[in-house]
């Protein structure tokens, strides 16, 4: 793996272009990239080069007990990826995607790669970010983690990632600030209803406003179970709220 790390700006379009040549190269040639995204900056590799996921995970002093997230660019491509999708979840991501939700599912059985012990599941998101959506196109879904080592808050601008991933990767992309600077929330669609495995950018709240129309719901902990309410337990609502 390269220590030598080039960085590059990405205000103008001649630097954008600049910035998504050399980041596709280097990660078609096996490399780690700093990639700023609209949560936190991110490291990515070719999620169907065996090495450079390695390299990620060795990057961030993880194992392979704890695989990296997939970022993709379009709706399409998830059912390449993934398989026995429930409608709650394809309403999740028509709504929230791009943006800062990241959802698991079951993994589709043919797929050729190895992010770890994910256990015959994939986790998911398309991000708000034209530049790393421009990489995706060219080189195919990345593996994506947060730009930190473990343990360490995740970098939030190029200055961090460096810091922190600068000596183990090619090229760091420069984005300025994150604009969110918040993780992703994490939503797992693998069993019969939705469980929240991380709340982030995206409220519980938000979710649950676009689960309503399948008569499901996200419960935090300590929420009653409204299969064990009674009549005189369950919320009041507005009629004139409800559509």
């Amino acid at each position: 793996m390269s220590t030598v790390t080039e960085r590059y700006p990405i205000a103008t379009e001649d630097e954008q272009t600049e910035a998504v040549d050399a980041a596709v190269a280097a990660l078609q040639a096996g490399e780690l990239v700093v990639v700023p995204t609209d949560t936190v900056y991110g490291i990515a590799a070719d999620a169907f080069d065996k090495g450079a996921v390695a390299g990620l995970l060795a990057a961030k002093g993880r194992g392979r007990s704890m695989p990296p997230p997939v970022l993709i660019s379009n709706v399409a491509t998830l059912d390449a990826l993934a398989t026995r999708i429930p409608d709650w979840a394809r309403s999740l991501v028509e709504e929230l995607w791009p943006g800062a939700l990241t959802v698991v599912f079951h993994q589709q059985p043919s797929l050729q790669w190895d992010l770890g012990e994910a256990r015959q599941t994939v986790a998911v998101r398309i991000p708000d970010s034209d530049i790393l959506r421009r990489i995706i196109d060219r080189v195919g879904p990345l593996a994506t983690s947060s730009a930190n080592r473990t343990t360490k808050p995740a970098a939030t601008n190029a200055d961090q990632a460096d810091e922190m991933l600068g000596k183990m990767v090619k090229a760091i992309i420069d984005g300025g600030e994150s604009p969110v600077g918040e993780a992703s929330t994490i939503v797992s669609a693998t069993g019969d209803e939705p469980k929240v495995l991380r709340e982030g950018a995206i409220s519980i709240d938000r979710i649950n406003e676009i689960l309503a129309e399948h008569d499901v719901a996200i419960r935090r902990p300590g929420d009653p179970d409204p299969a064990n309410m009674t009549e005189t337990d369950m919320p009041a609502t507005d009629a004139d709220t409800e559509a």
